[in-house]
C-alpha cells in the first residue's frame, strides 16, 4: 500500500514520455525556423559595404584625368642651364669631328673651342630650351618642341620657321627667343574661341605654318617692321601682348590685341 502511494505521488512532467513521429516532425521544423530566424551582424554588414555600379564621367573629368597622366616636362632655370651647357659640351668638336658642309672654312672651329648656339628658343608653356646651333638641323626636334602645350600633340611645322626665328635672331643678336604659340590642336583651337579669345576658325597654327614669338630686349614693333621685311607670309601685331605673329601663308597684315 506504502509503495502504491509513493508511485501516485510523482509528478506527471518528470516522467519521460515516448514522442510519436508527428511530435519528432513538428519539433524538427520548429528548430529549423529558429535558426534560419537568427541575425548575422557580419552578413549584414557585408551588405552595407557591397560596391555599386561604376559612375560614368563626365567630359570634364575625363579631360582632367587624361591631363594628370601626360607626362610632365616641365623643368627648372637651373636644369636648363645644365642642360645648355651639357649640349654646348657635347657639340665641341675634337680632331676627329667633321664639320658640316654649310660651314666655311673661316668659321671651322679649332679643338678646345666652344660651339656657340646662333640662339636658344624657349617655350614659355612647357619650360623647355632649344639651342640653335650653326650648321645643325633642328627640324626633327622643332616638331616636338612646338607641339600643343594643351593636349601634347606635336605636328609637322613649316622649315621656314626655323629660318625666321633664326633671321631675327641674326638681325638682333638674341641669346634667347621666347616662343608664345606653335603648334595649336582644333580642340585647343576651339576651346580658345569659345572663351572669346580672339583666334581664327581655320587659324595657320592649326596646320603647323605659324609661330608666335618675342625677343626679349627688343621693341615688339621693331621686331615687327623686320619680320614684315622677311616677306615670308603673314605677319601679325600684337602689342597689348607684346609678341609677334609670323606664318608661311599668303602675305598680309593685320594688328591684334
Amino acid at each position: 500500500m506504502i509503495h502504491l502511494l509513493a508511485v501516485l505521488a510523482i509528478p506527471l512532467d518528470s516522467q519521460p514520455r515516448t514522442l510519436s513521429p508527428i511530435d519528432v516532425a513538428l519539433d524538427t521544423s520548429s528548430t529549423a525556423g529558429t535558426a534560419a530566424a537568427v541575425f548575422d551582424p557580419v552578413a549584414e554588414r557585408g551588405l552595407c559595404f557591397t560596391p555599386g555600379a561604376a559612375r560614368e564621367l563626365s567630359k570634364k573629368e575625363v579631360s582632367m584625368r587624361e591631363k594628370s597622366l601626360r607626362p610632365d616636362f616641365h623643368t627648372s632655370d637651373a636644369d636648363l642651364m645644365r642642360g645648355l651647357a651639357a649640349t654646348a659640351k657635347k657639340t665641341q668638336p675634337s680632331k676627329r669631328t667633321t664639320l658640316p658642309a654649310s660651314m666655311s672654312s673661316g668659321s671651322a672651329l679649332h679643338s678646345g673651342e666652344t660651339l656657340e648656339p646662333v640662339t636658344t628658343l624657349y617655350n614659355i608653356w612647357t619650360h623647355e630650351a632649344l639651342p640653335i646651333l650653326p650648321g645643325e638641323s633642328v627640324e626633327e626636334r622643332f616638331h616636338q618642341f612646338l607641339r600643343d602645350h594643351y593636349t601634347n600633340q606635336p605636328t609637322h611645322m613649316d622649315p621656314k620657321l626655323v629660318e625666321v626665328l633664326t633671321s631675327v635672331a641674326n638681325k638682333f643678336s638674341a641669346k634667347r627667343i621666347e616662343i608664345v604659340s606653335g603648334y595649336r590642336s582644333p580642340k585647343y583651337n576651339l576651346m580658345l574661341r569659345k572663351k572669346g579669345h580672339a583666334v581664327a576658325r581655320h587659324s595657320q597654327h592649326m596646320e603647323g605654318n605659324a609661330v608666335d614669338f618675342r625677343v626679349r630686349g627688343v621693341p615688339t614693333k621693331t621686331v615687327l617692321h623686320y619680320v614684315r621685311s622677311l616677306r615670308v607670309g603673314g605677319v601679325g601685331y600684337y602689342p597689348h601682348s607684346q609678341f609677334v605673329h609670323s606664318d608661311t601663308g599668303r602675305i598680309r597684315y593685320w594688328t591684334g590685341s
